[in-house]
């Protein structure tokens, strides 16, 4: 196995014909393409005709299908050895409103021809609700409070079934809060230049934050050396609380920090979308991370990713 931070180490002889289906090919996957351009073979779905010259482009063969169309997702059945799985569950459930029929008929569909020595699926560290800002491990029973994630912890339930019903090495990242200065919407200066209200410390939670080529990282690192029927939190060591981190980016990029207001008026004025966010407090521990994908942070805390874009400004 090669280094999973050195881009340019080269796999060995068995791993050279390796096939990567990567499902739900946007910021995150390209990254991991990226990182194993030249060293496996690169196949990603897509709903769009019209990104399939841009995936070719990159390198990526794509495959069109639709998620929402099992039928359509037949195709996959023994296209890859393994396959990371990063697409999002629908955002409307329906009458079934706590079902991921994304990642259910996806699975459905690897196992109707030779099943892939591992896939890795990106859930969401919103599978365990609020944690009243406690230090959560990957053993901590989910709690979602939100449809959402309701349908993570169906997804979640899916890839443990293709694991254990097909043999398949199967891997859960739950991820918390993604940030890349190269990332569309990925720092918070958009934010700070709308002058959008943080909480008081007495009301703030406390948020997990992973930079976006760490998160590439980690998806790499469970594919090759992800144990079977394993969970993982792909986090960085940051411990913030969710305005000082604001507060944080404020400093470095020379912007006023935002206001801080009650939760009672962050409820009057905030959309409840970011409110969700800020109903949900705790601490991801990331030592699966390190110790058994042996992952090496390239930025540990949210001060080494956020001083990259202030220094560049």
């Amino acid at each position: 196995m090669p280094s999973i931070n050195s881009p340019s180490g080269a796999l060995p002889a068995r791993f050279r014909r390796e096939r990567l289906l990567i499902v739900g090919c946007g910021d995150v996957g390209q990254r991991v393409a990226r990182s194993l351009r030249g060293r496996v073979q690169l196949v990603a779905l897509t709903s769009s005709s019209e990104r399939m010259p841009a995936l070719r482009a990159a390198g990526i063969r794509p495959l069109q299908g639709n998620l929402d169309d099992p039928a359509t997702l037949r195709r996959l059945a023994g296209v890859a050895t393994r396959v990371l799985h990063l697409a999002p569950p629908a955002r409307d459930g329906g009458t079934a409103w706590w079902r991921d029929q994304r990642t259910t008929a996806l699975a459905r569909a690897l196992r109707l021809r030779s099943v892939p020595l591992a896939f890795v699926y990106g859930s969401t560290s919103g599978v365990y609700g609020d944690c009243g800002g406690a230090r959560v491990s990957e053993t901590r029973p989910v709690r979602p409070d939100t449809p959402r994630a309701h349908r993570r912890v169906d997804a979640e339930r899916a890839v443990r079934w293709l694991g254990r019903s097909a043999g398949v090495r199967a891997s859960i990242l739950r991820i918390p809060g993604i940030y890349a200065p190269d990332r569309e919407g990925g720092t918070p200066r958009q934010r700070l230049a709308r002058g959008t209200p943080v909480l008081r410390r007495e009301d703030d939670v406390f948020t997990s934050h992973i930079h976006a080529d760490d998160l590439a990282r980690a998806c790499v690192a469970a594919l090759f050396r992800g144990r079977p029927q394993r969970i993982v939190h792909a986090s960085d060591d940051t411990e913030l609380r969710m305005g000082d981190y604001i507060d944080l980016a404020a400093d470095l990029y020379g912007m006023p920090r935002p206001p801080r207001v009650a939760r009672e008026e962050a409820q009057r004025q905030l959309p409840l979308q970011l409110l969700s966010f800020m109903g949900e407090s705790r601490r991801l521990d990331n030592t699966r991370l390190k110790r058994e994908l042996r992952v090496r942070l390239a930025h540990p805390t949210v001060h080494t990713g956020l001083r990259e874009e202030a220094a560049a400004a």
